[in-house]
């Protein structure tokens, strides 16, 4: 990921992580990596564990960022929480994927769309 890329994406996934937690969810991890993949964050909200996708754009011009969420992208965060699911002992925990779309404009507050239960596991 080039730097400005980079950059934009932790901006986002600070965002992300902040609005979670002004509605309740207990963030877990962030830039969770594992052999499998990759998780932006992972959360619970209640009893459930939430693997979070975090879309970050700079104009609302741009395609919208749930697009990029494609099935190739799924499958990978699929592959991942299934591992951290394993790796944390918690495979009986009820879990959902969401998906949080990003608009991070030049002046004001970030644009946030949260897609709750966006996929199903891959």
């Amino acid at each position: 990921m080039g730097d400005a890329t980079g950059r934009l994406g932790r901006l986002g996934e600070a965002a992300a992580a902040q609005y979670l937690k002004r509605l309740g969810y207990r963030i877990v991890v962030r830039n969770y990596t594992c052999p499998a993949g990759e998780i932006d964050i992972i959360a619970v909200d209640g009893r459930q564990v939430v693997f979070v996708e975090v879309k970050t754009r700079r104009s609302s011009d741009a395609a919208d960022p749930e697009i990029a969420v494609h099935a190739h992208k799924r499958r990978q965060v699929t592959r991942a929480a299934r591992y951290y699911l394993a790796q944390t002992r918690n495979q009986d925990r009820a879990c959902r994927f969401d998906v949080i779309a990003i608009v991070l404009p030049d002046h004001g507050p970030p644009q946030i769309e949260h897609f709750i239960d966006a996929f199903v596991a891959a």
